[in-house]
């Protein structure tokens, strides 16, 4: 396995527009670090016993999408898959959409995710307000068969649906890993979903049980949730049960009658009157259902995507064990939600045998010191967050390897946007200078990412270091063509095991092909714009459906974003092209800017003269106007489509989904007569 890029300048060619640090040699691992990497042991592995010698990563990828038959059939074996592999190729159909994978192996998602015995934690729980839980790997499986048990009390069955309003605690690892155990179909959304946008996305799918928390916090602040778990029941027809967890005060299950909740009982009760001290794990096929995530749902209903236990199996082993380099030894945390793909990923560290850290609040709460402590305290070894906590931190001062000892963290993630090569640099200067960070890209479509770190490759600014192992990914033109080291759209060529096994009640799969395959026949437009450079490596340059387009030329809106956020005072930004195909428009840019900070005409003329030296001419917006806030997803991504429908005059209930932004007041000056 080739480590960095040997002799090559410290400054890359075609490093692109971002600015003058981008592609910049920052981190190149250790010898140690790849004789250590779990990469190195598969690659040693492939050569010993499938007889495939790979020169370097470059090689390794090629190979793995080359075969796809030989390369997942390979991590099976290698990860030692629980299950019944059957007979027959790993992939069996490559149609797309409608490949098949593993067509007679039986597998369950939960036994494979505890494998590991002992009292060695397998997952530790903290809430911001520093209650904590410990869990060891035989409390956990004790605690995953009650539940099962539990749930078959109630008359769920494989296929049935189980849903979840819970905030990133280990009650709702147990009950995701119980739902999986016996077949049944997991599906969860964080608490902090109003209960339109929770129905919206139940409603479709017909639970048949459902379970929640009384209430959250975050940022000091408690919320009840009874009243919305109420009210979204009420569009729950089929339920035989509410589950109801006491998050925040004991009488929870009390109030939770009060508020009409259907059949209410205690997480207590679901899990008592069990003689089960093992889970009994009911093998499925490898394409059986595993959970339904979903869309943003900011422009229309949420899409229920369905994922199935093999591939999602053989897709996270891939993930986590090769580029993540994770393994028993590792504590595993990754800021998220329950109603986001990211908090999935987290629980299949136990796949690895790792020890999963679960943060329940805000990494920003009491102060952006607070996951660095919490990192020091639970002994993380890979840590991920997102680039605006990262650039939050840049901004603030704050040096975390100052305010924390990051020794044990070998991997910092980055992933809901792209990470500027600004914010590359930072985390080495700041955090520590020995760790592979790792920006990811992928998306919930695929649960699962599409380019990401390696740990015997080099981190150089602002790229992502390689595609995916097994993700056939490339960049097209407008026509279809192959592009080399030039942007444009990503996409896929070929199957990925957890591409969604259909869309909830698409009985035809015209929405799936709609959503995925419309744009090139038989090949998944991923809604990413990007470039692959010359190394193999990836730039992210933003969502495709909001590139800017002026005078021909089109740049992402990250690389904008980059130079405008990187302006003293600017805290965050939106850019809009309301131009369309009958009639040129204007580029509008939105800032929300620092407390105390006003957009006069000096402050106008610095952003304008940056924009312009650091970017491009043709891509100084026509007006910038000030906002309070950036309207957000309860994922963190800016509302670019719905805010450029809500300024070319769409209605608000047709430019988007309330229930799908996290700060729905930031719409206000889009939808005023002065935004139009």
């Amino acid at each position: 396995m080739a480590v960095g890029h040997g002799d090559e300048p410290e400054v890359a060619p075609n490093a692109g527009p971002w600015t003058g640090t981008a592609g910049r040699r920052l981190w190149a691992p250790s010898p140690q670090r790849v004789r250590a990497a779990g990469v190195t042991a598969y690659l040693h592995w492939l050569a010993t016993e499938r007889g495939r010698a790979l020169a370097d990563a470059n090689a390794l990828w090629q190979w793995s999408v080359d075969d796809l038959d030989g390369f997942w059939d390979s991590i099976w074996d290698f990860c030692a898959v629980e299950g019944d592999r059957g007979d027959g190729p790993a992939l069996a159909d490559a149609r797309l959409p409608g490949a098949r994978w593993f067509p007679t192996a039986r597998v369950n998602y939960a036994e494979n995710a505890l494998t590991r015995h002992g009292s060695a934690p397998a997952v530790i729980a903290v809430r911001e307000d520093a209650t904590t839980a410990v869990v060891s790997w035989d409390e956990l499986r004790r605690e995953v068969a009650a539940a099962a048990a539990g749930l078959r009390r109630l008359g769920v069955s494989p296929g049935d649906r189980v849903c979840a309003v819970l905030p990133n605690c280990v009650h709702a690892v147990v009950a995701m890993l119980a739902t999986a155990a016996i077949g049944a179909v997991w599906s969860s959304c964080s608490p902090d979903l109003g209960s339109t946008a929770l129905a919206d996305r139940f409603a479709q799918i017909t639970p048949t049980v459902l379970i929640g928390v009384d209430g959250y916090t975050y940022g000091g602040n408690s919320f009840d949730t009874l009243g919305v778990l109420g009210a979204a029941a009420d569009r729950l027809p089929d339920l035989r049960a509410t589950v109801v967890i006491p998050y925040l005060a004991a009488d929870a299950v009390e109030r939770a009658h009060q508020a009409a909740l259907p059949a209410v009982i205690s997480w207590e009760d679901l899990l008592a009157g069990s003689e089960d001290q093992l889970p009994v794990f009911h093998r499925v096929p490898f394409d059986a259902p595993l959970w339904i995530l979903y869309s943003s749902g900011a422009t229309g209903q949420p899409k229920p995507i369905v994922q199935g236990h093999g591939g999602i199996l053989l897709e996270h082993l891939k993930s986590l064990v090769l580029h993540l380099d994770l393994g028993p030894d590792d504590r595993f945390l990754w800021v998220t939600s329950t109603g986001w793909m990211m908090w999935n990923l987290l629980v299949s560290g136990l796949l690895t045998g790792a020890t999963v850290v679960l943060f329940d609040g805000s990494p920003k709460f009491p102060d952006l010191g607070a996951l660095w402590r919490l990192a020091e305290a639970v002994g993380v070894t890979c840590l991920g967050t997102s680039p605006g906590f990262l650039t939050a931190c840049e901004r603030s001062g704050i040096v975390p390897r100052e305010i924390a000892d990051l020794a044990a963290i070998r991997t910092i993630g980055s992933t809901g946007a792209p990470l500027s090569p600004d914010g590359y640099t930072w985390v080495y200067d700041a955090v520590g200078s020995d760790l592979m960070l790792s920006s990811i890209s992928g998306g919930t479509d695929l649960c699962t990412a599409v380019a990401m770190g390696l740990p015997t490759l080099a981190v150089r600014a602002g790229e992502i270091a390689t595609r995916g192992l097994g993700c056939a990914v490339s960049i097209f033109d407008d026509d279809g063509k192959e592009l080399l080291d030039e942007i444009g759209e990503l996409v896929i060529t070929a199957p990925m095991p957890s591409m969604p096994l259909f869309l909830w009640g698409d009985e035809d799969g015209s929405q799936l092909r709609t959503s995925y395959f419309s744009t090139y026949t038989g090949v998944w437009r991923h809604g990413d714009w990007a470039r692959i450079t010359p190394d193999g490596a990836m730039i992210i340059y933003g969502r495709s459906d909001a590139t800017l387009n002026r005078g021909g030329v089109r740049i992402g809106t990250a690389e904008l974003y980059q130079v405008v956020e990187n302006t003293p005072g600017v805290a965050d930004s939106l850019v809009i092209d309301t131009s369309t195909a009958e009639r040129p428009g204007e580029l509008v840019l939105y800032v929300a800017l620092d407390d105390g900070k006003t957009l006069d005409g000096a402050f106008m003329n610095t952003l304008l003269t940056t924009i312009r030296h650091d970017l491009s001419p043709r891509h100084v917006p026509d007006r910038v106007e000030q906002v309070a806030a950036i309207p957000r997803t309860h994922s963190g991504k800016k509302l670019e489509v719905p805010v450029r429908r809500l300024l070319l005059g769409a209605p608000l209930e047709q430019a988007v989904s309330l229930g799908a932004v996290a700060n729905p007041e930031a719409l206000l000056p889009f939808i005023s007569p002065a935004a139009h």
